[in-house]
């Protein structure tokens, strides 16, 4: 079943396997009066149903290859499926507060993958000095646990960056965003996708699920 999430702005998200997306763009042209025209370019495709629907696909691992601003009528989809069933080498880094997994993948399957969790504690109500010394124990544990995240990004993708596509990120934007503080990984997050995985707690099964996920066209449909 396709996941879908509401899109920033209005619309509906969903996320399409490579290998479904010819039979979903058939049904939404079956559901919307057809295609009335297909709007091509590097970072985007839009498909305009007969009834002024559109189902809008930002392109994973771009730029697709066709000029920019290229319009069609009717529906073109042979660039777009032979762009997102390409084989790729993709690394994945899924971090929350307190708990990372990282991996690399192909095909939807992880082949190499490291996962930790570090004790943080969470925020305490109370005030004076106890409040004071627990926010102080917490950010210690915080610390320690984004070294780890660190030092386990560094070894298992960038050390193997030269031979990857691509970087898909998921979890907790805040906590990746002090990743991304750390000189080491300037080369895993340069190839980073704009898309950020929303996903539970960083453990190897989440870790298999992103990497099904990581290879998904995400459909904006309005």
């Amino acid at each position: 079943m396709a996941r879908k999430r509401q899109a920033p702005g209005g619309g509906t998200a969903v996320e399409v396997e490579p290998e479904r997306l010819r039979r979903w763009l058939d049904r939404f042209a079956e559901r919307n009066d057809g295609v009335l025209r297909t709007e091509l370019d590097p970072r985007q495709v839009r498909f305009t149903g007969g009834n002024g629907v559109t189902a809008t696909v930002p392109i994973p691992f771009e730029p697709l290859a066709v000029e920019p601003g290229t319009c069609v009528d009717g529906a073109s989809v042979e660039v777009l499926l032979d762009h997102v069933e390409k084989p790729r080498r993709i690394g994945l880094l899924l971090a929350r507060l307190g708990g990372h997994s990282v991996g690399v993948a192909e095909g939807g399957r992880v082949t190499v993958s490291r996962t930790d969790r570090r004790l943080v504690h969470g925020r305490n109500a109370a005030g004076g000095w106890s409040q004071q010394r627990f926010a102080r124990r917490r950010d210690g544990q915080a610390r320690q646990a984004l070294r780890a995240a660190a030092d386990d990004t560094a070894d298992v993708l960038g050390s193997r960056i030269a031979d990857l596509d691509a970087v898909v990120l998921g979890g907790d934007r805040r906590a990746l965003d002090e990743l991304k503080t750390d000189r080491r990984l300037a080369d895993v997050f340069a190839k980073a996708e704009p898309r950020v995985l929303d996903v539970a707690e960083p453990r190897r099964t989440v870790l298999d699920e992103a990497a099904q996920r990581a290879r998904a066209v995400e459909i904006i449909v309005r």
